[in-house]
């Protein structure tokens, strides 16, 4: 590093005025700066509305009267082909189509989302920043045209253009800035975030590549980049004027002042690179409020070494630019290596480091240096403990580069922070080697060990004497290495910890964090429980079901879509049979769109009038894939049993087992062998059961691979039952079931998560509940380890077949079949295998022997009945109520004026 100016050595930026966020004296001192032609020329031509409503255009046009007319969206189209792409009529393709038309709509979106920075900076309240390592927006395009009620009017001009709207849409790339649950909920907050009309930002990382594009060959999951950017994305905006300096590396000193003597802490970083950010407008439904999600992008100091370059040393002449865009390449990099944990802590601190130094740039734009104030204008949300270095960058900020004491300084930290945890899996908090933080960030180690110790003489007062609970919370764990414990140190830093479900709220007191509870008492635990936003989940994923449900309701503008509750109106009509065939027939047309999917895929032909099993999501053993696929494997051994014997498959259709089709997806870790080994099984047993001609349609099994936000959007609205199956305890919360309910698929889970609200809601007699509670779970495990698992008579048929190799060479699921035989089996298969199948019988004779009739009234009367009742009774699963929850119990902050 001694070829590198430090950061110390390099120019300070200072606070420039940006764009966006004028203060109302700035304003006044513009204007008046601006001469009149000038000004006449602009208030002309500006769609933006001028915020002194004594003068011209006040009553300038909103995103919604720019694409309202044909007219308007065809012009902007047209220029977009013509200028923006450098193309015309003749080659202007599908791909053209998708730019054109999404630049022409983020045009419109663009004059909402100016205003509402505006608007909320005159207004001054309170705003809310999200900071989340993971967004998985899915696709914007569509999102956007139905929030801005815009969808029909785009898809008639795109009609005339020579077009179909869906073709268009088709081409854009999911934004691979996320992977699971977490980045779900983060994109699902943000849109609550603006449709509920509170001012809030998100904060993250603007991956080049996604966790990785899944293929599967040969039944296995192989791992290729996932290079999403392949062309310019229309929907950001990159500020180049905001570039964050973040340093790295490099001592601590102690610098004297002079005239006081007092001693102050100096960080002299050793690298530095670039925080440059890009913005994704996040349009609100039913109003104009249009917050704002920024993302980072990693660049150098210097593009490359030119001394270095003529004197020929190409490869180390831009080390520091590979070092630094290293840093926003990758979601997750493999941390299985040293190197690797390096990158992902580079990744985090970076993040928060940049985002933390633009919150506080924000702040004192306006409010100068007065640093009570900072708690009134500010909530931080941290998603999980990814963000959690963000608690000591900004107590780091306040000491040393703003001068507060220590105890004022924190007394503000803990004020405005506040933490979600999203597990009750203690391997799963989140730690860092204390050699490796200490390497990167010497003086974030310091202040880590400074709150330590600070926090610690709290509790020893509260507890002398109590050795036990002083090793139990602190944020250092005394392992071999010393680790620093990220959950202990957001719980610590913030005023607020919320568990996502009340299930798991109530564990993680009574678990994980019980110590902390003794501590802090119990008031600073509180349950938020998670929820889906219905503009993408109903609306969008299935645009019949909306539809239909609109029109019964009377609700042509689908003020339904924010106020979710009216959807309990529905019962209503449970009785109605004309509806009940109408819902019946929308779910076999999004049956029909799956089975083209999976054909399109997989090359597997899906009968659509079979009951559709589904389970999509992460792959990981307490998720229980393996339990579902040994139960279909068991499933297929005793349908070959009784061919066998000489029954008939239509008789085994009436008697034994109705038709159908289980359909898995989702990725597993590349480093996690034992979630891979379930992929290979589950591909592998389809290859039998898909190319046995003796079974008809009785049984199909597919793997979706790459699972994503577009294709959930297919498969959850075609889903006839959907798995929710996690040991009991282990599931935080979960948002796949509350997206499948609110589309009529009904549910088979274990009284996990958020299966528990589900059920209060919806009514135990329409889910389908099975296996062990969380108080026995601990009880079974004890069992296991002293007594030995009992294997259940059907699961041991199934290891049976497994072992002789009917699904390729048994040495590849040994580790997998071993796990559950003879290590104790901790996420409970054997004790939930036959409460799962016996559930199973249930639910089949619940579905009855559907063909896609639409007269079938004993399957209307039973299990589509049902599917209405559970979607009338969502209305608490909506991601607005959640941010009603978060802004009213923890951020404290109202919505702002429209």
């Amino acid at each position: 590093m001694g070829d590198y100016l430090t950061p110390s050595e390099l120019p300070q930026p200072k606070l420039k005025r940006t764009n966006t966020g004028f203060t109302p004296n700035q304003i006044i001192a513009l204007d008046a700066s601006i001469p009149e032609t000038a000004k006449h020329i602009w208030f002309k031509y500006s769609q933006l509305k001028v915020l002194d409503s004594g003068k011209r255009g006040t009553h300038a046009p909103d995103s919604a009267a720019v694409l309202s007319t044909k007219d308007a969206f065809e012009e902007s189209f047209v220029r977009h082909v013509e200028t923006t792409l450098a193309r015309n009529m003749y080659n202007c393709d599908s791909l053209a189509a998708y730019q054109a038309a999404s630049n022409t709509i983020r045009d419109g979106l663009l004059i909402d989302w100016a205003n509402t920075q505006q608007k909320q900076t005159i207004q001054d309240g309170k705003r809310v920043y999200y900071l989340s390592l993971e967004f998985l927006m899915g696709r914007a395009m569509d999102n956007a045209l139905i929030n801005l009620k815009s969808r029909d009017n785009t898809k008639q001009s795109l009609n005339e253009l020579g077009f179909n709207l869906e073709d268009v849409i088709h081409q854009e790339p999911d934004a691979a800035l996320g992977n699971g649950g977490l980045g779900r909920l983060a994109a699902c907050f943000v849109d609550s975030l603006s449709s509920k009309n509170y001012s809030g930002w998100g904060y993250g990382l603007n991956y080049q590549y996604g966790i990785f594009k899944q293929k599967i060959i040969d039944g296995y999951q192989v791992e290729v980049p996932d290079y999403w950017l392949k062309y310019s994305n229309p929907w950001e905006i990159t500020r180049h004027e905001i570039q964050i300096p973040v340093d790295f590396y490099g001592y601590v000193y102690e610098d004297h002042d002079p005239n006081t003597g007092i001693a102050k802490k100096v960080w002299s970083g050793g690298e530095r690179v670039l925080a440059v950010a890009v913005d994704f407008p996040i349009p609100g439904y039913n109003t104009p409020n249009t917050n704002n999600l920024r993302l980072w992008n990693a660049k150098p100091t210097e593009e490359f070494d030119f001394t270095k370059f003529n004197a020929g040393d190409y490869q180390q002449s831009v080390g520091a630019q590979q070092r630094a865009e290293a840093i926003t390449s990758v979601l997750y990099p493999n941390d299985n290596f040293e190197s690797g944990k390096e990158l992902r802590l580079k990744q985090q601190y970076f993040w928060v480091a940049a985002s933390l130094h633009d919150i506080v740039r924000r702040f004192k734009k306006q409010h100068k240096n007065n640093w009570t104030k900072f708690p009134d204008q500010i909530a931080i949300q941290l998603n999980d403990t990814h963000p959690t270095l963000a608690v000591v960058e900004l107590q780091r900020i306040l000491v040393d580069l703003e001068g507060l004491e220590w105890e004022k300084a924190w007394s503000i930290v803990t004020k405005v922070f506040a933490y979600t945890n999203h597990t009750v899996l203690p391997e799963a908090l989140e730690k860092w080697p204390v050699d490796v933080l200490g390497r990167l960030l010497p003086r974030h180690l310091e202040i880590i060990y400074d709150i330590n110790f600070f926090f610690l003489k709290e509790v020893e007062k509260k507890f002398p004497g109590d050795r036990d609970v002083l090793g139990k919370v602190s944020i250092i764990e005394e392992s071999t290495p010393k680790q620093i414990r990220m959950a202990s140190l957001a719980i610590v830093g913030s005023h607020k910890v919320n568990g996502v479900a009340e299930l798991h709220s109530e564990l993680i007191k009574t678990t994980i964090f019980k110590d902390f509870v003794k501590v802090f008492g119990e008031d600073k635990f509180t349950n938020v429980t998670n929820g889906v936003t219905p503009r993408r989940w109903l609306r969008q994923a299935n645009p019949l079901l909306a539809e239909l449900i609109a029109e019964k309701l009377e609700d042509p503008e689908y003020d339904y879509l924010t106020n979710l509750g009216n959807l309990k109106k529905l019962e209503k009509f449970v009785n109605d049979d004309e509806f009940l065939k109408k819902w019946d027939s929308i779910k076999f047309h999004n049956k029909k769109r799956l089975a083209d999917l999976v054909k399109e895929e997989t090359g597997i032909v899906l009968d659509p009038t079979v009951l559709f099993d589904v389970q999509v999501k992460r792959i990981h053993e307490y998720k229980r894939q393996q339990l579902n696929i040994f139960a279909v494997i068991y499933r297929y051994l005793r349908i070959k049993q009784l061919l066998a014997e000489g029954v008939s498959l239509e008789e085994i259709k009436l008697k034994h087992y109705i038709p159908k089709a289980s359909i898995f997806g989702g990725k597993a870790a590349p480093g996690y062998y034992m979630a891979k080994t379930i992929i290979h099984l589950v591909n592998k047993v389809g290859d039998v059961v898909n190319n046995d001609p003796a079974i008809g349609n009785l049984l199909k099994v597919v793997f979706i691979p790459d699972y994503n936000v577009s294709k959930a959007e297919i498969i959850t609205p075609a889903s006839d039952l959907s798995n929710h199956i996690s040991t009991a305890g282990t599931e935080a919360s979960g948002t796949s079931n509350m997206k499948f309910a609110l589309n009529g698929g009904l549910v088979i889970g274990t009284v996990d998560g958020a299966n528990v609200e589900i059920t209060r809601e919806i009514g135990e007699e329409n889910i389908f509940l099975f296996g062990n509670l969380a108080e026995s779970v601990e009880e079974l495990r004890h069992k296991h380890i002293y007594e030995g698992v009992k294997i259940p008579a059907a699961l041991g048929e199934v290891f049976g077949a497994i072992e002789s190799g009917l699904f390729g060479n048994p040495d590849e699921y040994r580790a997998l079949v071993d796990g559950i035989r003879y290590h104790g089996d901790y996420y409970l298969v054997t004790d939930d295998f036959d409460l799962f199948l016996q559930t199973h019988v249930k639910l089949e004779k619940v579905f009855g022997h559907h063909g896609g009739d639409a007269n079938d009234s004993d399957h209307l009367h039973s299990w589509v009945k049902k599917s209405v009742l559970s979607v009338a009774n969502m209305g608490f699963f909506s991601s607005d109520r959640a941010i009603d929850e978060y802004a009213e119990n923890i951020w404290d902050i109202e919505p702002t004026n429209q």
